[in-house]
């Protein structure tokens, strides 16, 4: 059975989407490079920013912050994160991040497992900053 080659993907050849807030960009995906289980990427925030409320129905989220403090709220639990710090947020969670520093947030996330379709894995539950802005594409079946 062959298996797919290893394919890298930069950051800075992926258009960002703002749609939920801040800069998200999905590097490795079902849509990328074939990715069979999962979706991951980095999300990036300016000062006073934030990602509009959300829950994943399929998903789990792990977070890593990479640079900056990150406050997420998550099922109504404030949570304060600094660099080098990560957290996942269970599949149905309800959760929202802000950056309330006054230095840039970048993050990497990774979502897992896909949902059966990418327009079943993903639930605002407020108003998003950017409605007219696409969602992030993932792909998959």
């Amino acid at each position: 059975m062959a298996t797919a080659a290893a394919r890298k993907i930069a950051a800075r050849d992926v258009v960002p989407t703002t749609r939920q807030g801040g800069e998200i960009r999905v590097l490795l995906s079902p849509r990328t490079v074939d990715a069979t289980d999962g979706f991951g990427g980095t999300l990036t925030l300016a000062p006073g920013e934030y990602v509009a409320e959300q829950y994943h129905p399929y998903s789990d989220k792990f977070l890593y912050l990479v640079r900056g403090t990150l406050e997420l709220t998550v099922d109504g639990d404030k949570i304060q994160l600094s660099a080098d710090e990560a957290i996942m947020v269970r599949r149905g969670q309800r959760h929202r991040f802000v950056n309330p520093g006054s230095d840039p947030v970048l993050a990497v996330f990774h979502v897992s497992p896909l949902a059966p379709r990418p327009d079943m894995g993903h639930v605002d539950t407020e108003p998003v900053p950017n409605p007219a802005a696409a969602l992030p594409q993932v792909g998959g079946q």
